[in-house]
């Protein structure tokens, strides 16, 4: 993956760093497909250790139920490809990390569809001190572009989140 793919991911990396600095509030994340590329496109930025408490990496299922805390049951119910799948990894990443924002990622990179999801389908998800969203995305293209464009979409969503949360007191 050429650092040209994370061109727009730098960019909302570094304005979520900024804004969640300036707010004095903290970040963590839970990445299955992307598998930690969130994490190192965020602590790429000068200054983010005031902000960046730490990520999980959850690939396989059953650790998004380990160490996130997904509920066995939806996981069970709906696979881990799922925009309630996000909306838990997002809230489990906040709760297990001790910060005020979670980030999550899951989907399928491809080459093949996984458990009847197509390749680029894809669930990014935000949890913050005033509730969660999810947004779905359908990314063309392959595994490292899918890869790119679900940091891009989850740092986006996480920018757009903050402007509307007033800072805790």
């Amino acid at each position: 993956m050429s650092s040209d793919d994370l061109g727009p991911a730098r960019a909302a990396a570094v304005d979520a760093v900024r804004r969640l600095a300036d707010r004095g509030e903290t970040l963590a994340t839970a990445e299955s497909l992307t598998g930690g590329l969130v994490a190192a496109t965020i602590v790429e930025i000068p200054g983010v250790s005031a902000v960046y408490r730490g990520g999980l990496v959850v690939y396989a299922t059953e650790l998004k139920h380990e160490l996130a805390g997904v509920p066995r049951e939806l996981l069970a119910a709906r696979g881990p490809v799922d925009p309630d799948v996000a909306l838990a990894l997002a809230e489990g990443a906040r709760r297990r990390c001790a910060a005020s924002w979670g980030l999550s990622t899951t989907g399928v990179a491809g080459p093949d569809p996984q458990d009847g999801k197509a390749v680029g389908t894809v669930f990014v998800a935000v949890a913050g001190p005033f509730g969660a969203t999810v947004r779905g995305l359908k990314l063309d293209g392959n595994r490292a572009v899918i890869r790119a464009g679900t940091v891009t979409g989850v740092l986006r969503l996480l920018v757009e989140q903050l402007p509307s949360a007033p800072t805790p007191a």
